[in-house]
């Protein structure tokens, strides 16, 4: 289980280490093109916290850490998937990939 944290101003969201490594690249496309947009996700189910959604942004620190030392595979198709939902709602929303 890997961990996102922005702006270090909010606790990492957990994330497992796959799903990390396609939202990673599908992340940085979006801040190379320097095109902000929305993530959504909820938080740990023992959490009291519901949704929670943040706007990422290319001026905003960003800090990416996976569990394991290798990268897991990535599956192209994902990654098109995941941009294909960003694209068309201007949302990431993490619990739906």
């Amino acid at each position: 289980m890997g961990t996102l944290e922005y702006n270090s101003s909010r606790p990492a969201i957990e994330i497992e280490d796959a799903t990390l490594a396609h939202l990673k690249i599908v992340i940085g496309t979006k801040l190379r093109r320097n095109e902000s947009f929305m993530m959504t996700w909820l938080p740990k189910p023992d959490g009291s916290s519901g949704r929670q959604t943040i706007w990422v942004h290319p001026s905003i620190p960003l800090h990416l850490e996976f569990d394991e030392p290798t990268m897991p595979p990535i599956d192209a198709k994902r990654v098109a998937h995941m941009m294909d939902q960003l694209n068309s709602r201007g949302e990431l929303v993490l619990d739906q990939l």
